[in-house]
């Protein structure tokens, strides 16, 4: 067909009009997605995207790259995702079903895992602070100070996996689920 009997054809043929509508709507769509996705991670993360270079650097200041984790239902870069994550990646699998960070102590009970306020290397922290609360993996504890670091994600900012460190009279402000409770015969 000739450029100009499809014009004509536009105009005249209403079938044709829908399909060449259909079309376009089509094409503005896939071409808004990835902007759409980047919006999606809400303005601190794209300032803090902006701020860096390149891909490297976004990565080298936190910003998880890494591939799905198996098995982690928990919603990709928040706090669950890591900790679930961190726990899996030590051998030391939990559930993937405890829900927001609230209930983590809750249903860790539930499910037979101890959870005191004693901070262990492997231990999850959490707390119900912050509407939906928050989980950590404990990274580190210094034997002569008792300060404990944790490895987090989404505190500062979505998908941003940081670390804090905390003094020892903190401790009791926060629960710690450890591994299942051992059962002797």
């Amino acid at each position: 067909m000739t450029p100009a009997i499809l014009i004509t054809r536009f105009f005249t043929d209403n079938q044709m009009r829908i399909y060449v509508m259909t079309a376009l709507a089509t094409i503005i769509v896939v071409i808004s997605l990835p902007a759409l996705a980047v919006f999606s991670l809400g303005s601190e993360t794209i300032t803090f995207l902006d701020q860096t270079p390149s891909i490297e650097t976004a990565e080298s200041q936190g910003f998880y790259m890494g591939g799905l984790v198996p098995g982690d239902t928990y919603t990709w870069g928040n706090c669950t995702y890591w900790a679930f994550a961190m726990r899996l990646w030590a051998n030391k699998p939990i559930p993937s079903n405890w829900g927001n960070a609230n209930t983590w102590d809750d249903n860790a009970v539930l499910d037979g895992y101890v959870v005191d306020h004693i901070p262990k290397v492997g231990a999850v922290m959490q707390t119900d602070e912050g509407g939906y609360g928050h989980v950590a993996y404990v990274t580190e504890v210094d034997a002569k100070t008792g300060k404990w670091t944790i490895s987090e994600m989404n505190a500062p900012k979505l998908n941003v996996v940081s670390s804090r460190i905390f003094t020892a009279n903190l401790a009791k402000d926060y629960d710690f689920i450890h591994d299942k409770k051992v059962v002797k015969p």
